[in-house]
């Protein structure tokens, strides 16, 4: 007869010899935030693989919506939270910070920066944690556009009053760490330089600058770093504002129908066709999605306003940039399908509303997390 201890010892070894299906761990894998998955890749090869196949095959990751908090009268305080849209899941980041004496800013890539008299500091991995020194452009400039393009981050117009161009373009190149002035914007766009009239996208080695109002667009070949244009990408003549963007390479055009006083439509277009100037082909844009009645009429809120629009993957998000409780996603399919939802952002307050947010994209990874992790950063679920 088997004692006690012999039974329990065979127990043990038929636990050990039975290990959860693959097909089980994949499903609850995908029902689990990517932050909490990081320990689960540790605990064994079975458990790793199946993690792999969820991860690529049952509920992809998607790129974070990071949301970074400064405070106005301390600039060196700032808090960072992130959006993991995958498990629908708000988390506050703890991390070291540098102590930015400028305003932060950022571009509708990954690229966080800020950009002084003295100094242009930026960050381009995913969670922001590592920073670079720069010198500043030769040029001053208090609202420029600014958009990284391949290994250069580009700074256009926004130039200050002193200066004799206010259209002066110059690129960083962050491998050689120079500057380089490129050919200024096209002279008419010298009333509206700013990027409060203007809005940039890049697609290719390409980058796309949009007057808001008109839908003039000029292309900078970062090649040849030469301007090409004029194009026209405003859908119709009932296109009051757009603004562009890019999902996959592709150009796209989000845009607000009707009249300032009377928002009718917010709509989502991409631009097809060839856009060389000199190709015959043509282009036009092909309209994708329109956001519903209701989720329009709360975007725009009660007394209006402006939209804050931010391409981040195959994503766009729209807010109101007063209020901002509900951010509302167009999520757009490989095959031009469109889905949209609305996100609660937990990280509205009183406070918050008086303080600069700033909106970034990140690809996070599990290696980004690890990483993260090792150098004593937290994440804190963040709920309402």
């Amino acid at each position: 007869m088997a004692t006690c201890s012999e039974i329990n010892n065979t127990n043990i070894q038929d636990q050990r010899e039975a290990p959860i299906n693959q097909d089980i761990l994949e499903t609850v894998f995908s029902q689990v935030p990517l932050i909490h998955l990081v320990p689960a890749s540790h605990v064994s090869s079975a458990w790793n693989r199946a993690l792999s196949i969820s991860l690529r095959h049952v509920n992809p990751i998607k790129p974070w919506l990071t949301l970074h908090i400064q405070n106005p009268r301390a600039l060196h305080v700032t808090t960072t939270f992130a959006y993991d849209p995958r498990s629908r899941t708000w988390f506050q980041i703890h991390a070291p910070h540098p102590n930015h004496t400028s305003t932060l800013r950022a571009s509708n890539s990954t690229l966080l920066y800020t950009l002084s008299f003295c100094e242009f500091a930026f960050s381009i991995d995913p969670l922001h944690l590592h920073w670079h020194q720069a010198c500043p452009p030769r040029v001053c400039r208090t609202d420029p556009i600014v958009a990284r393009v391949g290994p250069r981050i580009v700074v256009a117009g926004g130039a200050c009053d002193f200066e004799d161009d206010p259209l002066a373009v110059e690129a960083y190149d962050t491998e050689s760490r120079a500057w380089t002035r490129c050919q200024s914007m096209p002279a008419i766009l010298k009333d509206s330089s700013a990027s409060t009239w203007l809005s940039a996208a890049v697609a290719g080695e390409k980058m796309y600058v949009t007057e808001k109002t008109s839908g003039l667009t000029y292309s900078l070949d970062c090649n040849t770093m030469t301007w090409q244009g004029p194009l026209e990408v405003r859908p119709n003549l009932s296109v009051f504002h757009c603004v562009t963007g890019a999902i996959g390479g592709r150009l796209m055009v989000a845009g607000m129908v009707g009249e300032v006083e009377k928002v009718e439509e917010v709509k989502l277009w991409e631009v097809k066709g060839e856009l060389a100037v000199e190709s015959e082909l043509g282009y036009w844009c092909e309209e994708l999605a329109a956001m519903p009645k209701e989720m329009m009429v709360k975007v725009m809120g009660e007394g209006g306003g402006s939209i804050v629009v931010n391409w981040i993957g195959n994503c766009v998000y729209f807010q109101n940039h007063w209020e901002g409780e509900e951010i509302f996603v167009c999520e757009v399919g490989n095959g031009g399908n469109c889905e949209w939802e609305s996100v609660r952002n937990v990280t509205v307050s009183d406070v918050s509303r008086m303080q600069r947010r700033v909106f970034c994209g990140a690809h996070v990874s599990l290696k980004d997390l690890k990483r993260a992790m090792k150098k004593k950063c937290m994440f804190v679920e963040k709920t309402v």
